[in-house]
This record gives structure tokens, sequence and C-alpha cells, in this order.
């Protein structure tokens, strides 16, 4: 098996890949996710996931390859040794360096998250280029991927989370609330009145980004990705496709083409 893993600022997405014939299959046949926690060490961590492997019916022995896109600085020494140590690998983290072949048309590559990077190469190897990925996770980013698998930027947001957090601790009497689509645009109550405010904003906020960034790019597609996908392309007629486990998928991917081309190099 090989296991792919997204370190997000919220969320650590795990999702395990079988191989067939030496080849990884496409589509991860197990996800996990756990709570982001950056005072977490190795062992407390590989608990949590070994517990995953175990109640989930896998062997983590059978594990043979790790790769990592991580976008937590403070995890990386911590993933690292888990990996290291309980599945006895090295692990590859998916850089602006390793990044499988993408080609960058930005001013600073290495500002570029590997999860933003990881996105962009599925998106490309999955729906060709003039493609728009909009991943929406702790924060909202929209990543450009032109007609020539140039990765040429984007745009990013405070995710609805973040936007709903703030209004909670900044203000007196405003609570923290779920964030859902509401019946109506006017609200009858607080809680009412912020779930409009986000939902209804957000969607507006992605509509105007899509079509400004369609001025400035040829857009054959607009994917979505991330936990508030669903909830949030229903009244986004531009989206024309949710991909779950996009990161994910452009790990394998990103791991497959560097790994060939060390063999390659190694020959």
């Amino acid at each position: 098996m090989f296991l792919a893993i997204d370190i997000g600022n919220t969320n650590i997405t795990l999702g395990v890949f079988d191989i067939k014939n030496g080849k990884l299959l496409p589509v991860p046949k197990k996800v996990w996710r756990m709570s982001t926690i950056k005072g977490q060490t190795s062992d407390e961590y590989a608990t949590m996931m070994m517990d995953m492997f175990f109640y989930s019916g896998y062997n983590a022995k059978s594990v043979a390859h790790v790769a990592i896109a991580s976008v937590v600085p403070s995890l990386n020494s911590v993933f690292e040794d888990l990996v290291k140590i309980y599945f006895k690998k090295k692990a590859f983290f998916v850089t602006h360096v390793n990044n499988g072949g993408l080609k960058f048309a930005t001013s600073n590559p290495k500002e570029t998250g590997a999860d933003r990077i990881a996105d962009a190469v599925a998106a490309y190897s999955l729906f060709g280029g003039g493609t728009v990925i909009i991943d929406f996770g702790t924060a909202t980013t929209f990543d450009c991927v032109d007609l020539k698998g140039k990765y040429i930027g984007g745009a990013i947001a405070p995710g609805p989370a973040i936007a709903a957090q703030s209004l909670s601790i900044k203000t007196a009497q405003l609570p923290q609330v779920e964030m859902k689509k509401p019946s109506q645009t006017i609200g009858k109550n607080t809680v009412e009145c912020i779930q409009s405010g986000l939902f209804f904003g957000y969607v507006g906020l992605i509509k105007e980004l899509i079509l400004r960034v369609k001025k400035e790019m040829k857009v054959n597609r607009v994917i979505a990705t991330g936990g508030l996908a669903e909830l949030i392309s229903c009244e986004i007629k531009e989206i024309e496709c949710i991909c779950p486990d996009l990161t994910l998928e452009g790990i394998r991917i990103i791991w497959e083409k560097e790994n060939k081309r060390m063999k390659k190099k190694a020959v």
C-alpha cells in the first residue's frame, strides 16, 4: 500500500492507495481524518494512526511508501520521525522542488503551499490545462493552471470557519455558529443572520473571483475540493466538479513522477 498524508492547519487527512502489478491505483481505497494538534508528539499521532489502520482492517506493515504534503512546518519533523519509527520508511515531502514536474509562472515558487502544488498537479493530470481549483479548507484558495500546464498563481481568502471564529472572538455578543446554508437570506435571529452572512457572503466571494479569473486566463473547467466544497458548490453553477480527495491524488501523482525520475537518474 501507498500512504498519502495531507497535513493542514485544521485537519490531517490520510489516504491509502492499493498497489497492483507494481502500479498505484488512482483512487484512495480508504481515507481518514484527524485534528491537527501542533503540540502532539510523533508517538501520539502514531497511536491514532495505528488505531485507524487496525479498526479499519488494514495492516500498517503493508505500507510500502509514504508521501506527505504539509503546510504546518512545525509538524514536518514529527511526521518524519513517525514514518521512520512506525513504518520503517523514509517520508517523501512534496515541495516546490519535489513537485512532479510542475512548471511555475509565479514570482516566488517557494511560497506555494505543498497542498496547492498537489492540487495543481492532480487537476492538470485529471482535467488538463485551463483549470481553476478552489480548495475550501482553513483558507479558501484559488489555484490556476494555464493551458500549457503552468501554475500561474491564484488567490487566498480566509475560510468560512476562520470568519465565524473571528466574529465570535472579536465581538461581545455574537456566538460561534455552524456553517450551513440558511433557509432564507434575511435571518430572524442572531445565529441565522451570521449563517446568512457567512454562507451567501462566501458564495458571492467565490462567484466574483471566478468571474475575474476568467477575464485573465482561458478557463476550461472549475473544480472544487476541501471540507466545505459540497456545501458551497451547490450554489455556484460555475463549479463543474467536486473532487474530495484531490490533494491526496496529487500527492500520489507527484510521488510516482519523482520516484520514476530518480530511478532514471540512478541508471
